[in-house]
């Protein structure tokens, strides 16, 4: 097809701006180098991207199958696009390939989103299961203390409360045994 422009390739991908998602993620990277035909570059940053240490423990696991059919797609696509003969063909032959194009490019921006969406979503349980793991060691610290609190009460300061309170008690009565000369 030759050496097009951006907004030319822009224009035959359907392609807006904000498809590609934030710069310097695999949605945006992947999208970008296929825009630009960089087919190989593409595939390579993807098997880079499946094979790199992640965070999550079952993050391989998610997303395999969806790295993996967007390498396929990545494949259909160069094939497509650089079909051999392709003037050649009929021009409905053309149009039926230019959309089967489009329609593994979207399906492609689809993969992508959920690669993204797997990250988000593990992301987020990670973040739920450190706030439930700091709200449980909050939870237990707040309860020891209590605890302590009250036993000491009612075991140590209760004890000493009862014999201060017993000795104020006997020196009142004294008091008033002696006021009123009751022996």
């Amino acid at each position: 097809m030759g050496a097009m422009s951006f907004k030319e390739k822009r224009a035959v991908n359907d392609l807006d701006i904000s498809d590609l998602g934030v710069p310097d993620t695999v949605r945006y990277n992947v999208l970008t180098f296929v825009v630009n035909e960089e087919y190989d570059r593409a595939i390579t940053y993807l098997k880079d991207f499946l094979e790199r240490d992640s965070d999550y423990p079952n993050f391989k696991d998610r997303i395999d199958r969806y790295i993996n059919h967007a390498i396929d797609l990545i494949f259909a696509i160069r094939t497509k696009r650089n079909f051999p003969g392709l003037s050649l063909l009929t021009k409905s032959k053309q149009n039926e390939l230019r959309e089967r194009y489009r329609d593994h490019f979207q399906e492609l921006k689809s993969v992508m989103r959920k690669v993204e969406t797997c990250q988000e979503e593990l992301r987020l349980s990670d973040i739920k299961s450190t706030t439930m793991l700091v709200k449980s060691v909050w939870f237990s610290t707040v309860i020891v203390v209590i605890s302590a609190v009250v036993i000491e009460i009612f075991q140590g300061l209760g004890q000493t409360f009862f014999i201060v309170f017993d000795d104020y008690l006997n020196k009142s009565l004294e008091v008033v045994f002696k006021f009123f000369n009751i022996q």
